[in-house]
């Protein structure tokens, strides 16, 4: 059985040509089928182009507008109702796909996925999850990563929730450690914001371990890392830069030092599995948790590699059945959170 996957054909700094390289990249590896959302006259002719003679089960649904990294989301989302992100997510509501991936811009899809498929009760906004690699070797997830830039204490408690559950639901963590991102691991550090969330997130029902720095993120201390979008975003985009200096300083030492042919070929092995740790292409994009159905975010620089790791997350969210799972528990909960985070708030204000 095939599973299918709406993919923005249109969303990535460069599209198409990533998206439709990532989708035939996808469909010869995985059970999938890949519907390209996007006009359809320019796509179809850089599809035949691509495909030639080879029959991948990629179809087409076309969608006469696009929405552009510069745009600002709400205006978009408004104006445009013949989106590629609409479109696609429409395909998600109506079952006649598992999941969506777009690479195109962030607060856009957030906000149509949020309109086209609704939230889950008790969650205000959904948060954008990407898991980061440690040096323990389990990934640590790290949200909210771009989705909202200013939030509330409340909202961070929503995030440490449904963080907790994906830990749980996705990677099997049986009881993930939840910290919260700060400049420092006394209570008293960090800002507003951060102070007020922390009654609130000892009230939950999670294992709540306290703040946590930004070396944290990398060391295993935490299974699940909570902050806003905003600082979220920045330490997922230097976390990025530092890995590329790092792998580029490590090529050039390696091309100096080592000049024995064997140890050369022992080097390069290592060279490659430690460039694949950091590069964020073989991540795929980030689950947009807190909405009903699997909504997959990447990079706006991605390349065919990324495309093609994104619909490999969206597959497996969707063969798993995680988001479904996710939804369930939240839904089991829901007066419990709710009256975890009244009782944090009075505490807050005591």
């Amino acid at each position: 059985m095939l599973i299918d996957i709406a993919l923005d054909a249109v969303g990535s700094d460069k599209a198409p040509e990533p998206e439709i390289r990532g989708a035939m990249l996808a469909c010869r590896a995985m059970p999938v089928r890949v519907h390209l959302v996007g006009p359809e006259p320019e796509l179809r002719d850089l599809l035949d182009e691509h495909l030639e003679n080879e029959d991948l089960p990629i179809v087409i649904h076309h969608a006469s507008e696009r929405i552009g990294m510069d745009e600002k989301a709400a205006h978009a989302v408004r104006a445009k109702r013949d989106s590629s992100m609409r479109v696609g997510l429409k395909l998600v509501r109506e079952g006649k796909t598992a999941g969506f991936v777009t690479a195109g811009n962030t607060g856009a899809a957030m906000a149509t996925a949020k309109m086209v498929l609704g939230a889950l009760p008790g969650v205000d906004r959904p948060a954008l999850a990407t898991p980061m690699p440690t040096a323990k070797g389990n990934p640590c997830v790290l949200l909210d990563v771009g989705a909202n830039v200013d939030c509330k204490a409340h909202n961070l408690a929503q995030f440490a929730v449904m963080g907790e559950m994906y830990a749980r639901s996705v990677l099997k963590i049986r009881q993930p450690r939840v910290g919260l991102l700060s400049i420092g691991e006394e209570e008293t550090k960090g800002n507003e914001l951060t102070r007020e969330a922390i009654p609130l997130l000892k009230a939950l029902p999670i294992h709540f371990i306290g703040n946590v720095e930004g070396r944290d993120i990398f060391n295993g201390r935490a299974d699940v890392i909570v902050c806003d979008g905003f600082v979220g975003n920045v330490a997922l985009k230097t976390s990025e830069g530092v890995g590329r200096f790092v792998r580029d300083v490590l090529r050039e030492s390696l091309t100096r030092t080592v000049t024995a042919q064997v140890g050369a070929l022992l080097s390069r092995r290592a060279f490659n599995d430690f460039r694949r740790r950091l590069d964020y292409t073989e991540y795929g994009g980030a689950p947009l948790l807190g909405v009903r159905g699997v909504c997959i975010i990447g990079h706006g620089s991605s390349n065919d590699v990324a495309i093609y790791n994104s619909i490999r997350v969206a597959h497996e969210f969707a063969r798993e059945g995680a988001n479904e799972r996710i939804e369930q528990e939240f839904a089991s909960r829901p007066r419990r959170g709710a009256a975890a985070q009244e009782a944090g708030a009075d505490a807050a204000i005591q």
